[in-house]
């Protein structure tokens, strides 16, 4: 059975938000809720990198250990749910969790906490497959429906990976053989252009 994974190419993300948008659409995520975001390193100068980050669906999910009403769950497709019915509220998973995936809208006064929300790598939820009732909670079902999720699939420069992990370590395996290093590699040395070679000092100095 395949373990679904996601992973995002640094060296080819844009930071175009592409992704971003796709699952808000797809998914009709409540205002103030992120799902996926994109996160930029070193922002304006040379080397800088962004990433587009989400559940990573962990295969030792921090978020379930946890949870003391135990709403999370595991698919047969290593893909980590919850139960919106069961979830009230507390946050552990929000502290635990190192990519701060688990998301709250603020749903009532004086900043009191609703139901979590957090990516479900295009899987629905504990309700039945295609019903209006899942797509209401938890967005809609791709994986039922044999399609990627929809932030991999809306990604232009193909950066962000979404689907069978074993797949997906070949793909970026195979990336990281065919391209150079430094400012070769791909898309760098044309944005930031190859870095300046100083000349060397003359040997003897001025009288």
């Amino acid at each position: 059975m395949a373990r679904m994974k996601f992973l995002c190419d640094a060296e080819r993300c844009i930071e175009c938000n592409g992704c971003v948008t796709a699952c808000k659409s797809a998914n009709e995520v409540p205002w103030g809720v992120n799902r996926r975001r994109v996160v930029t390193l070193n922002d304006g100068v040379p080397g800088e990198r962004s990433v587009s980050v989400a559940c990573m669906h962990c295969s030792d999910a921090p978020c379930m250990a946890v949870c003391p009403v135990d709403c999370f769950y595991r698919t047969s497709e290593g893909v980590v749910l919850h139960d919106k019915d069961l979830c009230i509220g507390c946050g552990y998973c929000f502290y635990a969790c190192p990519f701060g995936a688990p998301q709250y809208p603020q749903a009532g006064a004086f900043g009191m906490r609703g139901k979590m929300d957090k990516c479900t790598f295009c899987a629905g939820g504990p309700e039945a497959d295609g019903s209006e009732k899942e797509f209401s909670k938890y967005g809609s079902n791709r994986l039922a429906e044999g399609k990627l999720p929809a932030c991999a699939e809306m990604c232009s420069t193909k950066a962000l990976l979404g689907g069978d992990g074993d797949v997906i370590a070949d793909i970026y395996r195979e990336r990281v053989l065919n391209r150079g290093k430094g400012s070769d590699v791909w898309g760098w040395g044309t944005a930031y252009g190859k870095p300046e070679k100083q000349a060397a000092p003359s040997a003897g100095g001025k009288s």
